[in-house]
């Protein structure tokens, strides 16, 4: 396994993490145990969730399945660095009107010991926000994440779905207050969705914010398993497989030309961008988990690199060159 500091803090993680959305609507408890053991014996100690996780009416299920995990002991919550994510409602009819989607003092406060209870643990490595919430400041929004660090519940501050300003804005608040600020952003970035190479990859290097992409195989567009055919598909995955065809072909054969299939390559792609920390896999069985491992053994060359670039063109780098001077 290789490993990286996660932004510019000390703190170590594994160059993949873990993502644990499916564990419990799409994997079940014990394969869901299996998985995790797995990732453990590869050397990921990155693992990633969100309070919401479990689905309507089932909030928090994803984050009990690790707790009950966690508490077979065996070294297991000390191997991990753990991170959770709070902006959405909990269906939670104690929390009324603040149960709405967004943050503030109240719903942090609440929200992360609803985690530390259904994690059964007594701390969070990386707590984050699941999106930016403007209607709230940042003075009281850095307050809050204060007290939780002073109280010893969480030792970083990360977020997700936010613009480049967003987290310039927020480390600019942070500096303020003397406070360390974000050490990372989740954001989408993959082969299909090349946007944030225009300002939230230029701003988080800028800032030591690492970047942890989620959704790197695009829903599976990006998966080898995306022109057979196979495996069930909603009809609008149907429709996009269809428009993004012809990329989709040139990809494969690009994949074959390499030897390797084509979800190996587009996480070893996220791999090669010093700006990504880890990119977040997640998988439903033990054999995906398998084959994402194989993407940290695979170096891409400038060859492939440059036909990466004619089939999934990107914004032509950052902003304002991309579309300047």
């Amino acid at each position: 396994m290789q490993y990286t500091t996660l932004g510019r803090s000390g703190l170590k993680v594994s160059r993949l993490c873990l993502g644990t959305m499916n564990f419990g609507p799409e994997t079940e408890e014990k394969e869901a145990f299996r998985i995790m053991d797995a990732a453990l014996d590869a050397g990921i100690n990155f693992f990633d969730t969100a309070n919401v996780y479990g689905g309507p009416g089932h909030r928090g299920w994803t984050e009990e399945i690790i707790g009950r995990w966690f508490a077979q002991g065996g070294g297991r919550r000390e191997r991990v660095v753990l991170a959770t994510k709070v902006y959405n409602p909990m269906e939670d009819p104690l929390d009324g009107p603040n149960d709405g989607r967004g943050l503030s003092a109240y719903k942090i406060r609440r929200h992360l010991e609803g985690s530390l209870r259904r994690l059964q643990t007594d701390h969070i490595e990386l707590y984050q926000m699941h999106h930016v919430d403007l209607s709230v400041s940042w003075d009281e929004l850095w307050e809050a994440f204060e007290v939780a660090r002073y109280q010893g519940k969480i030792d970083y501050v990360g977020a997700s779905n936010f613009a480049g300003w967003h987290l310039a804005v927020a480390q600019a608040a942070a500096k303020a207050r003397n406070f360390f600020g974000l050490v990372s952003e989740q954001h989408k970035y993959h082969l299909l969705c090349r946007e944030p190479e225009l300002e939230v990859l230029p701003c988080a290097q800028a800032h030591g914010i690492g970047v942890i992409p989620w959704s790197p195989l695009a829903g599976g567009l990006l998966g080898r398993n995306a022109l057979t055919g196979s495996g069930q598909r909603t009809a609008r995955a149907k429709e996009e497989i269809e428009r993004l065809r012809p990329k989709l072909e040139a990809f494969k054969k690009l994949c074959d030309e390499i030897g390797e299939p084509q979800d190996v390559v587009a996480l070893a792609w996220l791999l090669h961008n010093p700006a990504v920390t880890a990119p977040i896999i997640g998988p439903r069985t033990l054999d995906q988990l398998e084959a994402n491992l194989r993407a940290l053994e695979v170096k891409l060359d400038d060859e492939a690199l440059k036909r990466l670039d004619e089939i999934f063109p990107g914004p032509g780098g950052p902003a304002p060159e991309a579309y300047a001077w």
